[in-house]
């Protein structure tokens, strides 16, 4: 029986043992389990000695001027000894007051947070030490749950170990959010009292040691009265660990709350950085942008740019006071744009999208698509000549119907001054800006095909194939027109429009440049031959106020029906420049401001200043063209004593006959376009 006994109780002892044995495996396990989960996709702590925090990002013009500083951050990192002990006592105080004696976690506070948020079901309960606070905000993502927070623990643990306190508040200091774009303690100083952290007094410190907690619900700039309740809780707390006295917390109590002045933060050329900034986005990311201190070198001549915000100022200046004579300011305030481009390049060298960057950031230059009226009209003739039209071929300007031109019902164009004036020469008709001829021309070569050639010179906005194409009731943009202008000047070449020339990282290594795109859209001869007939606008039609500049000079004007939008876009041998002005909600900016005069006036004053001290330059005249003088009415060759003549711009092989028999016998019904006949039919 002993020996039963014995056996027996043996046994058990082997059972609870190997239970005993199964039990620590299956928590080993566990434990391993749980601690694998916790640790696997957790970052090297020793990452921290090579720590870069996120550096701004910065745009210079073509010039070397800084236009912008952009960052996700405001940073500037401080030593520990330039922090007042006041404010590091305060911080401490308020949110870790064991922080000298904790291992990294406050493993009562941790607990005690689990059981909180175990009982409501959903993460509640914060607790987390200065340490746990670094490395969230170093290594984690904001998102609430209880394996964040086992997370957080272990790199705090791993963080104590490695560094020291003074080393760990440090970090923390230089890089917790406070609010208003301000990250550590010498920005938020800046920020919020105008002056470096060193400088802080008592109460000062205090406001800013309550921030953290909740930046956006604390900040003074948000609500002053519940900054100042939570400054009087910092300094009760700061006093009952000691850390000032009782008339201390008192008097820093009443102190008022001086908060610095806000200062707009310096940029310039503000549509253009936006610009860069939007393209740059999409070409390198956000992230590398805002983040990894780039430098950004553009196309922008900062001296144009400032000519041309000072022209757009100055014009609508005097257009808002026209209105205002004549009450229309309460139904719409003008709005303008100016863009300038680098003919032979497409490189923006100026930009203004509107009137006050600060009170719209829509930029008006690259962002509006406006009817752009009579500055359309060069497309179309542009294709005429392409197609073999010479300048001194003939329009008949006379009333015409077009069949079902309009949605199925017939259409008459209309001149802008009412009348007609029979036979006219394509320079004529598009130097003084006749619409009836122009439609006329667009019915022969077709409203598709113009369409396709429109997108060919870099017009990418969406056009209606009709007759009154021509006449710009399709909308663009500002910058895609001016681009399309730039082929004339450039040989029949377009290129497009560019503002970044180079990004540099933080070591000085180009990782992006531009890589132009350019294609030929006409020959170089059809290109003279247009280029002529925009200088008879300056010359001889609408834009003859230009002629003060006393430089060669080309370019078009549009007015759109109501005088609701006015432009000029014109261009010298090198440079072409589009402006556009107008209302945003579409209202008129009163009668009889046309191109000519609410919008060439900007574009004179910016290119006077910008063509001043420079040297002249002629349009260029290539191999198989000759220059001749003509009538400009007839279009027939005179002599050079004549003084109606002007001197024409032609191919060689289509130089201009002497007087016509056939032209003798006064207008027809059609006027054919001799030199585009054999190309049409």
């Amino acid at each position: 029986m002993c020996y039963i006994k014995y056996s027996v109780n043996t046994s058990r002892r082997h059972i609870v043992y190997i239970i005993f044995l199964v039990t620590i495996a299956v928590i080993a396990g566990a434990t391993g389990g749980v601690f694998l989960a916790i640790t696997h996709d957790l970052p090297q702590i020793r990452s921290l000695e090579n720590f870069q925090p996120a550096a701004a990002t910065r745009i210079y013009s073509a010039d070397k001027v800084l236009l912008a500083e952009i960052f996700t951050q405001r940073r500037k990192p401080v030593s520990l000894r330039a922090i007042p002990e006041y404010l590091k006592q305060a911080i401490i105080a308020t949110e870790d007051r064991k922080f000298y004696e904790h291992v990294g976690v406050d493993f009562r506070g941790v607990a005690r947070a689990i059981i909180r948020d175990i009982s409501a079901g959903e993460y509640v309960q914060g607790a987390s030490t200065i340490t746990q606070q670094l490395a969230r905000t170093l290594f984690l993502t904001p998102h609430k749950s209880i394996m964040r927070k086992l997370k957080e623990a272990f790199l705090a643990f791993q963080i104590e170990r490695r560094y020291t306190k003074d080393e760990i508040l440090k970090l923390y200091l230089n890089q917790i959010y406070f609010g208003s774009g301000a990250y550590g303690v010498e920005a938020a100083a800046r920020i919020f009292f105008g002056k470096s952290v060193s400088d802080l007094t008592l109460p000062e410190c205090a406001l800013i040691a309550g921030m953290p907690k909740s930046p956006s619900r604390f900040s003074p700039l948000v609500d002053q009265e519940r900054a100042l309740k939570r400054r009087a809780v910092v300094l009760e707390q700061m006093a009952r660990n000691g850390i000032i006295t009782a008339e201390q917390m008192h008097a820093a109590k009443k102190t008022p709350l001086r908060l610095a002045k806000r200062a707009n933060v310096s940029i310039r050329a503000p549509y253009f950085v936006e610009y860069v900034k939007n393209f740059l986005e999409k070409t390198i990311g956000e992230k590398r942008l805002y983040r990894t201190g780039l430098t950004v070198y553009t196309t922008l001549n900062y001296k144009m740019q400032k000519a041309a915000e000072k022209a757009v100022a100055d014009g609508l200046k005097q257009l808002s006071a026209r209105m205002e004579r004549r009450g229309l300011l309460e139904k719409g305030h003008p709005e303008a744009a100016l863009v300038c481009l680098d003919a032979s390049q497409g490189a923006i060298r100026a930009m203004v999208g509107g009137s006050d960057f600060e009170q719209s950031k829509f930029n008006r230059a690259t962002m509006a698509r406006r009817q752009p009226g009579s500055a359309f009209k060069p497309v179309v003739y542009a294709l005429a000549i392409e197609k073999g039209a010479e300048q001194n071929d003939l329009l008949w300007d006379a009333p015409v119907v077009f069949r079902g031109a309009r949605k199925g019902e017939d259409w008459s164009p209309e001149n802008f001054s009412g009348g007609f004036k029979g036979e006219m020469t394509l320079r004529s008709a598009l130097a003084l800006s006749e619409n009836v001829p122009a439609v006329r021309l667009l019915n022969k070569l077709g409203p598709m095909p113009a369409v396709e050639f429109a997108h060919r010179m870099g017009i990418t906005s969406p056009l209606r194939g009709n007759l009154s194409l021509v006449l710009g009731t399709s909308e663009v943009n500002l910058l895609e027109l001016t681009s399309a202008y730039a082929i004339f000047p450039n040989g029949g070449v377009w290129n497009k429009p560019f503002g970044v020339l180079e990004v540099l990282d933080r070591d000085g290594r180009c990782i992006w440049k531009v890589r132009p795109q350019r294609r030929t859209v006409i020959t170089r001869q059809s290109a003279a031959i247009m280029t002529d007939m925009l200088k008879a606008v300056v010359m001889e039609g609408t834009g003859r106020a230009a002629k003060r500049i006393g430089r060669p000079l080309a370019g078009k004007t549009g007015t759109t029906d109501g005088y609701k939008d006015a432009l000029f876009i014109g261009f010298s041998p090198t440079i072409v420049a589009g402006v556009w002005v107008g209302t945003d909600n579409h209202t008129t900016l009163g009668d009889k401001e046309t191109g000519a005069k609410a919008a060439l006036p900007i574009w004179i004053n910016f290119m006077e200043q910008v063509l001043m001290g420079r040297p002249c330059r002629y349009f260029d005249l290539p191999e198989g063209v000759i220059k001749m003088r003509i009538d400009p009415e007839t279009g027939f060759p005179v002599s050079q004593g004549c003084p109606k003549g002007v001197a024409a711009v032609f191919r060689k092989c289509n130089k201009p006959r002497n007087y016509s028999a056939t032209r003798a016998h006064g207008p027809k019904e059609e006027i054919e376009l001799s030199s585009l006949r054999s190309q049409l039919e």
